[in-house]
């Protein structure tokens, strides 16, 4: 298995920016993943990776229409953020969603009323 973070699954990990001021960790944690999300070719392999549930890499490159290197870079800096995990098979790497990951990232966004 492919893992370059450490995710963070507990749920006060990122509260709300609505809720009360972010502390300091906690906004460097949010800047990290929106920075990697700012990327179109990042934000189009997360659309892909969660509608396929599942999909190698060999899967990712002509949708996408780039290489096996830059997909390769992509998909490492979503894995560094914790939104993605992939498990090696064979010769290419199979990606899947971190769910709790992303529900993280979408509760830290919430307004404080509806978490």
């Amino acid at each position: 298995m492919v893992r370059n973070a450490v995710v963070r699954l507990d749920p006060t990990c990122c509260p709300s920016v609505t809720a009360s001021p972010l502390s300091e960790d906690d906004a460097v944690d949010l800047a990290r993943v929106f920075a990697a999300l700012a990327d179109p070719v990042r934000l189009r392999l997360l659309s892909l990776i969660a509608d396929a549930g599942e999909i190698c890499s060999c899967d990712l490159l002509e949708p996408l229409g780039k290489s096996q290197p830059t997909v390769s870079h992509h998909t490492k800096a979503l894995a560094a953020i914790g939104l993605i995990h992939g498990e090696k098979q064979g010769r290419w790497i199979w990606w899947s969603i971190v769910p709790e990951r992303l529900n993280e990232v979408r509760a830290a966004l919430a307004p404080a009323s509806r978490r």
